[in-house]
């Protein structure tokens, strides 16, 4: 579960692909497969999100890994090399490495609800 957090200590990587909306459906099944087999498996996965823009011109992979190393071991790995070789024949992306310098919650500290849950806190 992807957990944001200052004191988390984990590395973000927040890839931002640009892709033709006819082809955005592809790019997020492609990222889908390279992550949920070979990427999930792989020592120092913390977690990934995966988001897509509304306009369908974006797509956006949200990552946590424990290290750097780790996300690098990873990247040697030639098994999600297909997934990514094709993705980036549809789309280019703007690769960022992060860490989390400081989180908001709503005043009061509860949290409105989602659509379909109760209140949280």
């Amino acid at each position: 579960m992807t957990r944001i957090s200052v004191t988390s200590h984990v590395i973000t990587l927040i890839n931002v692909f640009t892709v033709e909306p006819a082809n955005q459906q592809r790019l997020v099944e492609l990222l889908t497969e390279a992550t949920e087999v070979p990427v999930r498996q792989a020592p120092g996965f913390v977690s990934a999100s995966l988001h897509r823009s509304t306009d369908g011109t974006k797509v956006t992979m949200y990552a946590q890994w424990q290290s750097i190393e780790a996300y690098q071991a990873m990247r040697g790995d030639p098994a999600p090399l297909p997934f990514f070789r094709e993705a980036l024949t549809i789309a280019t992306f703007e690769p960022g490495i992060y860490e989390v310098v400081r989180t908001f919650t709503p005043a009061g500290g509860a949290y409105p609800p989602l659509e379909g849950e109760g209140r949280r806190t």
